[in-house]
């Protein structure tokens, strides 16, 4: 699977091996992989590094709410059903793995920025590109402009780990299977129902062109056996890692899960609710689910 070629004149890698810079994803494997599905959370990392919050006008617990808040531990059973969890441990408000590499706000930066940066994305345009000029609530993050050469940093540190694991992951599932699904596992605030009927989950296929129907009823009639109110990509159809790596013509089939955050937990100060542990148990059942379909995940 094709991915983004970063340009040549990027700088090279920082070290990663030291004590105040941890790994940029943890990978959970099951003993043997025995099913064609990975699961990836990209937007649940909180380390935040030190230079950042430094630089950022905003306290900690604001720059938390851009996070997916835990969904990394709601699909941690994943690997005892024979898939692989890859989770970013950077947040999202440092660098969004879930977008292209390059979509870039040309506003926060001190210089003017090379002619192959995506600066025109609706996403950008929202402040929530590559490198996020906003928090989710809609507060600036910075005190002041950045130079390119830290979004170059960021993109290497972070976003290229990421999709490097990503891909080889999706590609050796492939091959093993002759298929594979990617689960694409994210939260929504809880203020995000300006449609009705309101959500408690949004199943996101890109409009039926990144999975099966068979993943997506799947996906959808476990979630509503257990009570859960689910509607299909609205207002979340599915993001850049949906959408790039979805291609069930290819055998790659994305589907991107949103769940609404007050479900599990207390946006405000950003803590589990006692009713956190029954939804981990509903999505180690939607693994489950999802398992069951084997390789066999195109239409019938």
């Amino acid at each position: 699977m094709d991915m983004p070629i970063a340009p040549a004149r990027l700088a090279a890698t920082p070290e990663r091996d030291t004590p105040d810079t941890p790994p940029p994803i943890v990978l959970s494997r099951p003993i043997r992989q025995s099913v064609p599905l990975v699961f990836a959370s990209a937007h649940s990392g909180r380390n935040y590094p030190a230079d950042f919050v430094a630089t950022a006008r905003l306290d900690a617990l604001t720059l938390r709410r851009s996070e997916d808040g835990f969904v990394d531990e709601l699909f941690a059973a994943a690997p005892a059903h024979g898939a692989p969890l890859l989770a970013a441990t950077f947040p999202r408000a440092f660098c969004d793995a879930n977008r292209e590499p390059w979509e870039l706000d040309p506003g926060m930066f001190e210089e003017r920025l090379p002619p192959w940066v995506n600066t025109a994305s609706a996403r950008v345009g929202a402040g929530l590109g590559t490198i996020a000029r906003i928090v989710a609530s809609g507060e600036m993050i910075y005190r002041r402009k950045l130079r390119f050469a830290e979004a170059e940093r960021r993109v290497h540190l972070c976003w290229e780990p990421f999709h490097t694991a990503l891909r080889d992951l999706v590609e050796a599932t492939r091959r093993q299977f002759g298929a594979c699904l990617l689960v694409d596992c994210h939260s929504m605030p809880g203020n995000c129902h300006a449609a009705q009927p309101p959500a408690d989950v949004v199943l996101g296929d890109a409009h039926g062109t990144a999975c099966s129907g068979a993943v997506m009823r799947r996906a959808e009639a476990t979630l509503t056996g257990m009570g859960y109110r689910v509607r299909r990509n609205d207002p979340y159809a599915g993001g850049y890692i949906t959408r790039h790596y979805g291609r069930p013509h290819e055998g790659v089939h994305a589907l991107q899960v949103e769940l609404c955050r007050p479900l599990y937990m207390d946006e405000a100060r950003m803590a589990k609710l006692p009713a956190f542990d029954r939804v981990q148990r509903d999505m180690t059942a939607l693994v489950a689910a999802l398992a069951g379909l084997g390789p066999r995940l195109d239409d019938d």
